[in-house]
């Protein structure tokens, strides 16, 4: 089963996720909030470091929830920062697509966006490594 997404909740479950973010070296809180393809949504926030090197992302937060809670593959995310619409960085764009896939679809002011389009030499889809692994939206779990 593969959930639709209701963009206006991921939207507040997004927010409402950044209120538990610990930022209070670059004053950002950043909520994330991903649809998995069972219908369950997950949540998560940015938690800083003062090395800033090992902050973890709100992005990355999710996937560890969806992990933790049962896998699956996330359909869709919303990243809000400040309260704000937000697109992941670069790191949470290939995070986003190792357990979402290229047809992940992330909010991109308002607008359902396409990892592939986001992100369109990912690994390791795109790659030269040639070691042959299947990223978790591809597996079997």
């Amino acid at each position: 089963m593969t959930a639709l997404p209701d963009w206006p909740a991921l939207r507040t479950a997004a927010r409402s996720a950044a209120q538990h973010s610990y930022s209070p070296y670059s004053g950002f809180a950043v909520g994330a909030a991903a649809l998995l393809d069972d219908g369950r949504v997950v949540i998560g926030a940015n938690i800083e470091n003062a090395s800033f090197g090992i902050t973890m992302c709100a992005e990355n937060a999710v996937v560890v929830a969806a992990r933790m809670s049962g896998g699956g593959s996330i359909v869709a995310v919303s990243v809000m920062g400040n309260g704000e619409p937000v697109t992941p960085c670069g790191r949470c764009r290939q995070l986003l697509w190792e357990f979402g896939g290229p047809d992940c679809l992330v909010d991109v002011e308002g607008t359902p966006t396409a990892l592939s389009t986001l992100l369109p030499a990912a690994f390791p889809d795109r790659s030269t490594f040639g070691s042959g692994a299947q990223p978790a939206s591809r597996r079997q779990d």
